[in-house]
């Protein structure tokens, strides 16, 4: 089940939370809790990318997008993720997640996302995010014009565009065999 209430927790604890300038990180603080766990006690692969919602929205809140998506009508959709995982959250164990913004293209923005515990990277994400209306995709140009922001994203890390650029020799639809 979706975390409803730790969506409301992060919502509500973040609230006063100075805003954030678009590539800013937002960092909040969390709980490996016994439902968030696979069969081998640690916390499950599927669980950890919704776990990392509750660092995404926040994020969106303090730097302006939920107020632009909700003056302009918008939605805001996962158009793809890669993901390393490298250490183990185990049941009852804090941890923060950290997230910022790092780019955007002509149609997706790019968000980085980590889970931490103790100074080390549990787990690595980047996600390509699309903001959507009636027609589809909305252009990354046009989001920022209604943030109030520059159309120009700041220069893209070389692992985001190697990783941009792996994604569109991914075959799609995928091979039905």
């Amino acid at each position: 089940m979706y975390p409803f209430l730790r969506l409301a927790k992060e919502f509500y604890v973040h609230r006063n939370a100075a805003p954030l300038p678009l590539t800013g990180t937002h960092v909040s603080h969390h709980i490996c809790w016994p439902w968030d766990l696979d069969i081998w006690m640690e916390l499950n692969n599927g669980r950890t990318l919704t776990l990392l919602d509750l660092g995404r929205l926040p994020l969106a809140k303090r730097v302006g997008l939920i107020a632009a998506l909700k003056a302009q009508g918008w939605g805001l959709t996962m158009a793809g993720v890669s993901v390393r995982y490298r250490r183990r959250v185990r049941m009852f164990q804090r941890f923060e997640i950290r997230s910022r913004c790092v780019g955007w293209d002509n149609r997706f923005i790019y968000i980085e996302q980590g889970m931490w515990r103790n100074g080390d990277c549990a787990n690595h994400a980047l996600y390509r995010s699309a903001v959507t209306d009636s027609n589809g995709i909305v252009a990354p140009e046009r989001v920022m014009q209604a943030m109030g922001l520059s159309a120009d994203s700041p220069p893209l890390p070389d692992w985001v565009t190697a990783w941009i650029a792996a994604e569109a020799t991914r075959p799609w639809p995928p091979m039905a065999d």
